[in-house]
């Protein structure tokens, strides 16, 4: 199962995510579930990066299925976009698959 931290400031804003475990819905190399977190994580990372210009923290292990993304505050309206669209996709998911291989969960962030 894939299970997802999404981590909210104070103002109830998202500031990031840890990401691990892969979902086991089919065998490696056509599991269309890790497929579309995959592409939905990578993509919100490099828009991050390329379309902003706010600092983050990224560590990954791709073997393991681990990612962690924080945005060192301040936060531009755009990186908030992007992370709120990010969790409606990821939402999106565990809704059409259910828990059995995606869990969302919201975390308060120091």
């Amino acid at each position: 199962m894939i299970q997802v931290s999404i981590y909210k400031n104070a103002d109830n804003l998202i500031t990031g995510f840890i990401l691990s475990g892969h979902a086991d819905y089919s065998e490696y190399g056509s599991d269309i579930v890790c497929s579309a977190v995959s592409a939905l994580v990578i993509n919100t990372i490099n828009s991050v990066e390329n379309f902003t210009s706010d600092r983050f923290h990224l560590e990954q292990d791709e073997k393991k299925g681990f990612i962690e993304f924080r945005v060192i505050e301040p936060m531009s309206s755009n990186t908030n976009l992007l992370l709120n669209s990010l969790a409606l996709g990821l939402q999106g998911i565990q809704e059409e698959y259910t828990d059995q291989y995606i869990k969302l969960t919201q975390v308060k962030s120091q």
